[in-house]
């Protein structure tokens, strides 16, 4: 009983890392002349590269996937370019606040998704904690929604990528039951990274002529982000409920506001840093409640951490 509430505690803080790494996305996005579909390649493939070192030691798993699961990691890979295409392009056109509110709706998608598909249980506690964070969120970003033409679009191309991220994570979790995280990542990484090169390809956006600074914002992306947001995230999700790891994006306009604040010299104001209050408690009753790991499940966590 004891350890399994220390490895409750543990994931919870591994989710709350993973929050934050993903706050650092849109700063470096900001940070980047660009284009878009250019940062997310980089990004992509920088990390499929870090992950190389352990390549030798799921060989095997890497090359024994079934047909119907590498059509589901295609699938997952696609809708995963698909959504860094759309919201970082997003940021070209609205604030930091109002395009990481609108990625509020994923855990709505993703909860009822896991439900119709999976039949996760969806509890009283969870539904509460859900409603407390979408009350923050929205007013984090009231402030912050504009009505020009510019903004509407960014806020359009925000929902679309919320769509496509959410059918990213319902194809994860399905996958993570049976295939180890490294493996499901590194190929989803490199998928969407092929996708999003196509897509450079067709428009004739060029591979390089980059500066050295513009190369070591790809970089961060690529660590903080991607393997300290994405990949631990698709982790999480074998020993939790996807609904509960999709909350994340809930956490993400806090730290992201606060960021943008700080680095990017976007307002904040009070109203703002009580709704992000209100959003954490709201995250942290959902995630109290959204685990829905076998005890085998948690076991396995164990032995692979130990290993």
């Amino acid at each position: 009983m004891h350890s399994r509430a220390k490895s409750s505690v543990s994931y919870e803080i591994l989710y709350i890392i993973g929050i934050i790494a993903i706050s650092f996305s849109s700063i470096f996005v900001r940070w980047s002349s660009a284009e878009v579909s250019i940062i997310a390649m980089y990004r992509l493939y920088l990390t499929n590269l870090l992950m190389l070192p352990l390549l030798w030691k799921y060989r095997k798993e890497m090359l024994q996937l079934t047909s119907r699961q590498w059509l589901m990691i295609i699938s997952s890979g696609l809708m995963l370019g698909l959504h860094f295409l759309l919201w970082m392009g997003s940021l070209q056109f609205t604030t930091v606040a109002s395009s990481t509110v609108i990625l509020t709706l994923e855990p709505i998608i993703v909860m009822f998704g896991s439900f119709f598909l999976f039949g996760a249980r969806i509890n009283r506690a969870m539904l509460i904690g859900l409603s407390l964070a979408l009350i923050g969120s929205i007013a984090i970003g009231f402030g912050d929604f504009q009505l020009s033409q510019a903004a509407i679009r960014g806020d359009i191309l925000s929902l679309l990528g919320t769509v496509a991220v959410a059918a990213h994570m319902l194809l994860g979790k399905h996958l993570l039951s049976s295939l180890s995280a490294y493996v499901y990542n590194f190929w989803v990484f490199a998928i969407a990274a092929t996708f999003l090169a196509g897509y450079n390809l067709v428009l004739h956006i060029p591979f390089t002529g980059y500066a050295p600074r513009e190369w070591g914002i790809f970089l961060l992306l690529a660590v903080v982000p991607t393997l300290f947001g994405h990949y631990l995230f698709n982790w999480l999700m074998k020993y939790i409920s996807a609904a509960a790891v999709s909350m994340a994006v809930l956490g993400e306009p806090v730290f992201a506001s606060l960021l943008a604040w700080l680095l990017l010299k976007e307002s904040l104001g009070s109203l703002q840093l009580g709704a992000g209050f209100v959003i954490l408690c709201g995250v942290a009753i959902f995630i109290r409640y959204g685990k829905d790991a076998p005890s085998d499940q948690v076991d396995q966590a164990r032995q692979e951490k130990a290993a």
